[in-house]
């Protein structure tokens, strides 16, 4: 029987990580809170990956371990797969999650936001920085399944959510 971690539990601990790294620890440097937010993200995957595979014979090629990702590691975070994955069959995925959890409970509405940036970029980034913790997860896990790659996310609209995997060679 596995331990599981209440979904409450999980959305307080990125919203309240995601805050004290924008807000608090890097406050005037928002690209070291998200190399910060997604290197969390990454020793996060890195672990569950080698939980989840530990019963596993290794996987034979890059495609077979993405569709390990969509499917089961994906229903192990999110209790749902991955709604849809494309490939160019050269080294760059996309898997399109139709409604993360993560950006449920956001609004796109930027006049929610305040403050003196475009209200609608401010708003984006507060979103996009939510994304770095999940694209570090992706990537420790493919990490550990000897992948090395980069993960970039992007929100086509809420709480659509798209991640680009591009595999190093």
């Amino acid at each position: 029987m596995g331990r599981e971690v209440s979904e409450s539990c999980i959305d307080g601990l990125l919203t309240e990580m995601v805050s004290s790294y924008c807000n608090r620890f890097y406050s005037n440097t928002p690209e070291l809170a998200a190399r910060r937010i997604e290197a969390i993200g990454y020793q996060v995957g890195h672990q569950l990956s080698e939980r989840y595979t530990m019963e596993r014979p290794r996987f034979t090629d890059h495609l077979e371990a993405i569709k390990f990702i969509c499917k089961d590691f994906w229903s192990e975070l999110f209790k749902k797969q991955i709604d849809n994955l494309k490939t160019n069959h050269r080294g760059t995925f996309v898997l399109q999650d139709n409604k993360f959890r993560w950006l449920s409970r956001m609004s796109g509405d930027p006049s929610v936001e305040n403050g003196t940036q475009d209200p609608e970029s401010k708003a984006a980034q507060a979103m996009s920085m939510y994304l770095y913790f999940p694209c570090g997860i992706i990537r420790g896990a493919l990490s550990n399944l000897g992948i090395p790659c980069a993960v970039s996310a992007d929100i086509s609209s809420l709480p659509a959510c798209s991640f680009v995997i591009r595999i190093k060679v």
